[in-house]
């Protein structure tokens, strides 16, 4: 009679593994790194079965070698392979393997071939053959090696958090200076950015750092994320050109100050940040802020979004993407992954419409219905306007209120002080918005 896959695993598969010099401190046994989709029952929320390795083989606990798929002893060891390697995929790990222990199937995703073998390779030659598959020296690697800093969330990153930190690691150890990640909201670029900074700077191959953003809530956010840096962080302010420390967080409108008649940006050599962090980058370092990026030209900029854009005005991937595609970036994790993943929660979609979305503006009938139009003396009014051409070519205030008090509604049944955004169409209808909320929710007590 032949073990099930738990005896499998401890009596004949584990021996195996060590036969081949694998120690307890580079092996990890059921490595769960999703957390399982979140569905609705009713209204009670419960979640699939997370995804989980059997084996994960280190070079350390940095820099993760091979999957391995456990099959119980009766089962041919070819039957865990395609499973194995889309774990394989998913964790960016070059080595799959599934076996029976007796039988191990090896895939190698160096050379996409696959072969039947008797015993594990070793961690030195794993080790070698990963370094020759990426081109990479034992210098070279070195920061790719290093170990993860866990003072702020007391934990290794998520898996997809460190496939993106060794992914942009790698594109600069091999010389690319634009970097682009794409990854959904919510899904910790900010931890990324932190780690990448932390890796390369242990590894002394960067000093200077720059966070840029557009907003002072996000640059507060970044500094507080990278407080294992400690002292070594400091603030460039308007006006302020400070050279004493080595990570700096600052926005745009700071950087296109000026002291003594003299841009901020430019009070700086152009190679006096070795490493620029851009947030949320789709919207900000183009157009005059983009002078700035220009200025600092020979620094590595890594640039991170959730939206890239791709039009006449902004090509995120033209200006960070990588050099083999100017389509892709160096790492994309989008938010229908992240639910998938059990990161990010899964959504109800309420569709809403008013009937002036679905029936639109009749100018001569909306007078005769008692509604006051006003035309601005350089502008031709249309007879007729589409549900698209809302806030653009007609401006619509009671339908603005309508809906803001309708989505008020909403916020109150699922709880005002939960993470909400609201998309507007031009800056003036995002104001219009903010005052009708501002107005509904005053009772909390904020300002803002």
């Amino acid at each position: 009679m032949s073990y099930n896959e738990a005896d499998t695993r401890a009596k004949i598969i584990d021996p195996k593994i060590k036969q081949s010099g694998w120690t307890e401190d580079f092996i990890a046994r059921e490595y769960y790194f999703t957390d399982g989709k979140i569905f609705l029952v009713g209204d009670e929320s419960k979640r699939k079965e997370p995804k989980k390795a059997d084996y994960i083989l280190y070079f350390n606990e940095a820099l993760p070698l091979a999957v391995v798929e456990a099959k119980e002893e009766g089962k041919p060891a070819i039957s865990g392979m395609q499973q194995v390697k889309e774990y394989a995929e998913r964790l960016d790990i070059l080595f799959a393997y599934s076996t029976n222990g007796h039988e191990i199937e090896e895939f190698d995703f160096t050379n996409n071939t696959q072969k039947t073998i008797e015993f594990f390779p070793a961690r030195d030659e794993l080790y070698q053959r990963y370094l020759k598959a990426k081109a990479l020296s034992e210098t070279e690697v070195l920061p790719l090696a290093t170990a993860y800093n866990k003072q702020t969330f007391n934990t290794n990153p998520r898996y997809y958090q460190q496939v993106a930190i060794r992914r942009a690691i790698e594109a600069i150890t091999k010389g690319q200076k634009r970097i682009l990640l794409n990854l959904a909201t919510g899904t910790g670029k900010t931890n990324i950015a932190f780690q990448i900074a932390w890796k390369l700077k242990q590894a002394k191959k960067i000093r200077r750092v720059l966070f840029l953003a557009d907003r002072n809530v996000l640059r507060d956010q970044a500094f507080n994320t990278f407080e294992p840096f400690g002292n070594a962080r400091g603030y460039i302010e308007e006006g302020q050109a400070p050279t004493a420390r080595d990570i700096y967080f600052s926005i745009y409108q700071a950087m296109w100050s000026e002291k003594d008649g003299k841009r901020i940006f430019k009070q700086y050599p152009k190679d006096f940040f070795d490493l620029i962090v851009i947030d949320e980058c789709h919207r900000s370092g183009f157009s005059t802020w983009n002078e700035i990026l220009k200025h600092f030209s020979t620094s590595i900029q890594l640039g991170m979004t959730a939206t890239p854009k791709q039009d006449e005005n902004i090509n995120t991937y033209k200006y960070f993407g990588d050099p083999k595609n100017d389509n892709q970036a160096v790492y994309d994790y989008s938010m229908a992954q992240g639910i998938d993943d059990g990161f990010l929660a899964n959504f109800l979609l309420h569709k809403v419409k008013l009937n002036i979305d679905k029936d639109g503006v009749n100018i001569e009938d909306a007078v005769k219905k008692g509604a006051r139009v006003e035309v601005p003396d350089e502008a031709e009014p249309n007879d007729f306007y589409k549900m698209e051409q809302f806030e653009k070519g007609i401006i619509l205030p009671d339908r603005t209120e309508k809906m803001c008090e309708h989505l008020a509604g909403l916020i109150k049944t699922y709880g005002e002080m939960q993470k909400t955004i609201v998309f507007c169409v031009t800056m003036e209808h995002a104001g219009e918005v903010a005052k009708h909320l501002q107005n509904y929710f005053s009772y909390l007590g904020f300002p803002n």
